[in-house]
């Protein structure tokens, strides 16, 4: 069991506090900046289950999870081109060529090197930042297809060592996936969703279906203190997703779910691994 006292993973003044509130303040602009465009959205996974649980974030998560429709996603990033910030930054396949996730972060423009990883280290911002999932309407089955096809054929590009090879690599990877693979996995997708979305197929997450009715229409939850969207029945929206997610976790799953190695360490000491 987990100790009653959980605020001992984020006491205030802890790096994970400092932050998770640097977080929300990133929160804040980019849901003004969706509210002035008619942009929908709404927290998602562990975040609205920090909402839905805690009025904020769960005590030890490192992260926020934002998820939109696939056509106001389009319409974000058509939105953000012509956005210019000099603290954030709006993180997609066509700001960052070195960023290959079918799917945006919103990140800080901060010195801090926030992120670990073969990969990360080539990105153009390496802060804090908050994920951006597009949903469509697909099966399972597309899903699986989708993130097997794109993870795989892209996973082997970040040992490239050359930047000019490395990222004509990149690019060649996508044009297969995006002009050829995933329009046709696409369709497969449409043939019997069962009224189910997915998170924009190559983007992974396979497992985990939504359903229009269960989002819409938006209701608004409080997360550290503000109001933001949320699914019209979280319950629904949360139980799918896990189960009876009242039920807190262990301490060695919660050890699992941490991302950031700093944040571990100042939890529970330095990793064995």
């Amino acid at each position: 069991m987990i100790p009653s006292d959980i605020r001992r993973y984020n006491p205030e003044g802890s790096l994970l506090r400092r932050d998770q509130m640097k977080m929300v303040e990133m929160l804040k602009v980019f849901s003004a900046i969706c509210q002035k465009n008619d942009i929908k959205w709404w927290l998602c996974s562990g975040t609205l289950l920090g909402a839905a649980r805690h009025k904020g974030f769960i005590p030890w998560d490192d992260d926020i999870d934002t998820a939109m429709m696939k056509k106001d996603y389009e319409k974000l990033k058509r939105v953000m081109r012509k956005w210019d910030s000099d603290e954030y930054f709006f993180q997609c396949m066509e700001t960052d060529i070195e960023y290959v996730n079918p799917f945006a972060r919103f990140c800080c423009k901060e010195s801090k090197e926030h992120l670990t990883g073969v990969r990360t280290q080539h990105y153009k911002y390496k802060g804090i930042y908050f994920d951006i999932f597009p949903m469509e309407k697909s099966s399972r089955f597309a899903a699986h297809m989708g993130k097997f096809f794109y993870q795989n054929l892209q996973h082997p590009t970040q040992y490239i060592k050359n930047k000019l090879l490395r990222r004509f690599c990149i690019r060649l990877v996508e044009l297969i996936c995006f002009a050829l693979l995933i329009p046709f996995t696409r369709l497969i997708g449409l043939i019997n969703p069962k009224k189910q979305y997915h998170y924009i197929l190559g983007a992974g997450f396979w497992k985990s279906a939504f359903y229009a009715e269960d989002i819409f229409p938006l209701s608004t939850m409080e997360f550290e203190g503000e109001m933001f969207p949320v699914p019209g029945n979280t319950n629904a929206y949360l139980t799918k997703i896990y189960g009876d997610w009242n039920k807190l976790p262990s301490v060695e799953q919660i050890k699992r779910s941490i991302h950031g190695r700093e944040y571990y360490e100042e939890m529970f000491g330095k990793r064995n691994d």
